[in-house]
C-alpha cells in the first residue's frame, strides 16, 4: 500500500483524531472512508462551490 504526506491545520487533525476515536478506527481508515465517499459521490460539485465549501471550512478550523 502506497503512503501519501498531507499538510492539515492542527484543529483539523485533532477533529479526525477524535473521531477516529470515537469510532474505534484508525485516522488512516477514516481519511480513506472520507477520501473513498468524495470518489463516489462523484465530486458534482461545481469548482466555485468547491471553493467556497473551502473557504468555509478554513473559517471553521481558525
Amino acid at each position: 500500500m502506497a503512503r501519501i504526506l498531507i499538510s492539515m491545520p492542527d484543529k483539523f487533525l485533532e477533529s479526525i483524531d477524535k473521531l477516529a476515536d470515537t469510532e474505534q478506527r484508525t485516522r488512516s481508515e477514516l481519511v480513506r472512508e472520507a477520501l473513498r465517499n468524495y470518489i463516489k459521490k462523484g465530486n458534482k460539485t461545481a469548482p466555485k462551490q468547491a471553493n467556497l465549501n473551502a473557504k468555509l471550512l478554513e473559517d471553521l478550523l481558525d
